[in-house]
C-alpha cells in the first residue's frame, strides 16, 4: 500500500509540472518598436542582437525586469544574405571567433546564455562550433540552438564541451500570419504536453506580439506552466519538431578539414 502511494504521489507531482514551455522573443534590438516585448510576462527570454544602438539599453532594461536575456549572436547562413556586422563566418580563424563573441556580449553584458541568429551554414561546422562552445564553456554561459538547418551540429558539441544546451522546438511567426501564429502557438502546447516541454521562439512583430499578450493568459487553463528558459535547460532537452526542409548538408572547406585534423588528437 505504501509503495502504491509513493507511486501516485510521483505520477501526481510529475503530472503538476510535466507542461511547461519556455519562449524566446528573438531579434531584438533591431528598433525602438521593438520595445513592445517588454509587456510581455517576465519569463519570456529576450534574444539581443549585438553591436545595435539598443543592445546594451534593451539588456539593462530587461534584467530590471527580472527577465532573462541571451546574446542573439549572429552567425553565417547557407544563403549568405542579409548578414549583421561582426557575423561568425565559416573562414574565420578560432582567435577572430572568439573576438567576435567576446565584442558581442560586451554589448549585450547581462546575457546568461547564447543562440544563434541564422547560422544554417556555420551551425554544420564541427570547428567554428567547437571553438564557439569552448568560448562559452570558459565564460559560464548556455547555449540553445536555433536550429535553422536541420544538419546542425551546435547542440552536440555543446553538450560534448559541457555546455548546458537546449533547442529550438517550435518556430511561432515563421510565416507571420495570423493563421499561422495560431497554429505554430498550439503545436507548442501540444508539444509541451507530450515531452513535458517545449521551447518557441518568436519575433518583435506587432501582430505577434498582441496574440502573445493575449494567449499566454491562456495557458493554465490548458494546464501548461510558462517558465524561465534556463528552468528548461536544467530539465534538458531530448526531442526537437522538424519542419519539412529542402536544405542538404554541407561539407567543410578543405580548409577547415585540415584545420580539424590538427586540432584533433
Amino acid at each position: 500500500m505504501r509503495l502504491l502511494l509513493i507511486s501516485c504521489f510521483l505520477y501526481i507531482s510529475f503530472s503538476a509540472k510535466a507542461s511547461q514551455i519556455a519562449l524566446i522573443i528573438d531579434d531584438m534590438g533591431n528598433n525602438k518598436k521593438d520595445a513592445m516585448a517588454f509587456t510581455l510576462p517576465s519569463n519570456v527570454t529576450f534574444a539581443i542582437l549585438p553591436n545595435k544602438h539598443l543592445s546594451k539599453i534593451f539588456s539593462k532594461r530587461a534584467t530590471a525586469q527580472q527577465r532573462e536575456v541571451i546574446l542573439h549572436m549572429p552567425m553565417e547562413s547557407l544563403a549568405g544574405n542579409n548578414q549583421e556586422k561582426n557575423v561568425l563566418l565559416s573562414n574565420m580563424p578560432p582567435t577572430q571567433i572568439v573576438k567576435m563573441l567576446k565584442i558581442a556580449l560586451s554589448t549585450v553584458p547581462d546575457a546568461v546564455g547564447v543562440n544563434n541568429h541564422m547560422g544554417s551554414r556555420l551551425t554544420q561546422l564541427t570547428l567554428p562550433m567547437s571553438v564557439t562552445m569552448e568560448f562559452l564553456s570558459e565564460q559560464g554561459l548556455f547555449f540553445v540552438d536555433s536550429r535553422t538547418t536541420r544538419y546542425t551540429k551546435a547542440e552536440a558539441i555543446a553538450k560534448k564541451n559541457g555546455v548546458l544546451s537546449a533547442k529550438r522546438n517550435v518556430f511561432i511567426d515563421h510565416i507571420p500570419s495570423s493563421e499561422q501564429i495560431d497554429k505554430q502557438f498550439h503545436r507548442l502546447l501540444s508539444l509541451s504536453k507530450k515531452h513535458g516541454y517545449a521551447v518557441g521562439i518568436a519575433h518583435p512583430y506587432p501582430q505577434t506580439l498582441e496574440y502573445l499578450k493575449v494567449h499566454l493568459q491562456t495557458l493554465q487553463k490548458h494546464g501548461i506552466e510558462l517558465v524561465k528558459l534556463s528552468d528548461v535547460l536544467s530539465s534538458g532537452s531530448t526531442y526537437a519538431y522538424h519542419s519539412n526542409t529542402k536544405s542538404q548538408p554541407i561539407s567543410p572547406a578543405p580548409k577547415f578539414q585540415s584545420s580539424m585534423k590538427s586540432k584533433s588528437r
